[in-house]
């Protein structure tokens, strides 16, 4: 079962060493305690924060840095490039005229990393 995401949830990118948290603007006017994304909430560093260092070759810092250590991997500070929105999003709930992010769609960077939410930032309790 798919959740909906919303502010502080965590995010991981493939070429990322470290998690990242989302950052969801009040521009939706949700009324809920805490901001909820949609689709379109795919910024770089407005909504998508870095993932500490970049592995990928197809990062041009990476490329460099790597071509000036004669051939080593040298991971460079990640700066994320994601110009689509998340896919697929929630096909039957709207958060702002979009589709509202769940916790099963992922965001592709620029640079090969596919991102993707590894905690939705909203949890149910079970009541005994």
């Amino acid at each position: 079962m798919s959740q909906l995401v919303c502010m502080g949830a965590l995010l991981q990118c493939s070429f990322g060493v470290a998690p990242s948290s989302l950052v969801v603007l009040p521009a939706n006017k949700v009324l809920s305690s805490t901001p909820v994304a949609n689709i379109m909430d795919n910024k770089p560093l407005a909504n998508i924060m870095p993932f500490g260092m970049c592995n990928s070759m197809a990062n041009p810092m990476v490329a460099a840095a790597t071509a000036a250590a004669l051939g080593a991997l040298t991971p460079m500070p990640c700066i994320p490039a994601t110009a689509a929105p998340w896919a697929p999003g929630s096909p039957t709930v709207l958060i702002g005229n979009m589709p509202a992010l769940n916790n099963t769609s992922k965001l592709m960077c620029n640079w090969g990393g596919v991102i993707q939410v590894v905690s939705p930032g909203q949890f149910t309790t079970m009541v005994p």
